[in-house]
């Protein structure tokens, strides 16, 4: 049996958001921990901000299109219980790493007193006053966030390449772009 296709909507933000949150978390990354080498003068931080908080903005848009958009049938070869995982692994890749993640480096930011300029077009309002003392805890909190989402993603990722290489179910497939028509994968594969 093979997974039915997500539609194209579904497909763009989910592959939008996919190189939007890896490109963050790479710039992120380089940020904390080459700042002396890559970012002296805060380039990276401030183009890690700019594209990290656009996530906040798209998750409201697919959460919206997931809510009103049923996604395709899982494949009868899983079991109830790796349904469930699966139902529970993409609500944790939402919570964390879609929305958590991005609001705690809104707060990191608020705290420290730095603005958030999303894509250099607007400021992101503080979500609180300026607090020194917050700034360490703050740090953790986003940094500690960012490995375990990466860990997660990490996790989604060899899933996904584990469907597709060992299971053949079609899972993969169905959210890859597709050039030939919109139309479900089950469809196309009948004999």
């Amino acid at each position: 049996m093979s997974a039915q296709s997500y539609t194209p909507t579904a497909k763009a933000l989910h592959w939008l958001m996919a190189a939007i949150w890896i490109a963050a978390w790479f710039l992120g990354a380089a940020a904390v921990y080459m700042r002396e080498a890559w970012n002296p003068h805060h380039g990276l931080t401030i183009t890690h901000k700019a594209l990290a908080s656009t996530l906040l903005f798209l998750i409201v848009a697919r959460v919206a299109w997931r809510l009103t958009h049923p996604v395709p049938v899982l494949p009868g070869t899983m079991s109830p219980l790796m349904k469930r995982a699966a139902g529970l692994g993409h609500l944790a890749l939402y919570a964390a790493a879609l929305l958590a993640l991005p609001l705690s480096g809104w707060i990191w930011s608020s705290v420290a007193g730095k603005p958030i300029l999303v894509l250099g077009l607007f400021q992101l309002p503080p979500l609180t006053a300026p607090a020194r003392e917050w700034y360490d805890l703050a740090k953790l909190a986003h940094v500690t966030l960012a490995w375990g989402t990466g860990a997660l993603v990490l996790g989604h990722v060899l899933i996904a390449l584990k469907h597709h290489f060992l299971d053949k179910d079609g899972i993969l497939r169905g959210m890859l772009p597709d050039r030939r028509s919109a139309a479900p994968l089950a469809a196309r594969t009948r004999p």
